[in-house]
């Protein structure tokens, strides 16, 4: 479904991205994994168009969409869940998902979304008309990927969706992720918890300061000593 070959992405002089090349399978999980700084960020921002890269190519379902605006990006099976949830606070929770929708014009299927993303996240039914500024870290997170999956994605980005949640609340948001695989959208996860990301990944890629230095299935890169000793405390 999503291939990267050979990308290079610049900020100034700062060389953040050095050829890197991954592929995302249609119906899979693939995470990214790599401390702060590694350039996991850059690299989703680059594939959704928000960044442009110095050189290298990103294909989507064949078709070479390097060049192509975020916004084209997003008409043809792309949504993104940045880092920090970027929701509208001062707008109601209903308004942030419609907003997800506005490339759409097919009314009855919105109608059906707005169904989906309440069944995935109970909460934002009872918070619709909730101000999103007002919910808690946890139920914000749900409304960021709820309004990304208003726009009926093929393939979901997600940029650190455990980030400052408590403990119960990461398991509620990795079950989520899993449901919303198994309903048929493929996902490429960027994740610092690197245990709850590869356990629920087909296949990971490590980054190091730019650059790729390991890559396997989920359940390889559980037992990879290199692995264990950097990102699971082992």
């Amino acid at each position: 479904m999503l291939e990267i070959n050979n990308l290079n992405v610049h900020f100034g002089v700062i060389h953040a991205v050095k050829g890197i090349s991954l592929k995302v399978e249609d119906g899979g999980i693939v995470t990214l994994l790599g401390a702060n700084g590694a350039g996991k960020t850059t690299t989703l921002r680059t594939i959704s168009g928000l960044k442009k890269p110095t050189s290298g190519q990103i294909l989507l379902n064949g078709e070479d969409i390097t060049r192509a605006s975020a916004i084209k990006r997003v008409e043809m099976g792309i949504s993104h869940v940045p880092e920090g949830r970027r929701v509208f606070s001062s707008m109601t929770v209903q308004e942030n998902l419609e907003l997800g929708a506005y490339l759409r014009k097919d009314k009855a299927g919105i109608a059906q979304d707005f169904e989906m993303v309440f069944n995935h996240f109970p909460i934002l039914k009872a918070r619709r008309k909730q101000a999103a500024g007002t919910l808690s870290g946890g139920e914000q997170q749900m409304l960021a990927i709820g309004r990304a999956l208003m726009s009926r994605p093929k393939i979901l980005f997600l940029d650190e969706p455990s980030m400052g949640l408590a403990p119960l609340l990461v398991q509620e948001i990795f079950d989520i992720i899993k449901n919303i695989n198994k309903a048929g959208t493929t996902i490429l996860l960027v994740e610092q918890n690197a245990r709850m990301a590869l356990q629920v990944a087909d296949y990971a890629y490590v980054m190091e300061t730019g650059s790729i230095v390991l890559s396997g299935t989920g359940s390889e890169l559980m037992q990879s000593d290199e692995v264990k000793k950097a990102y699971l405390g082992g």
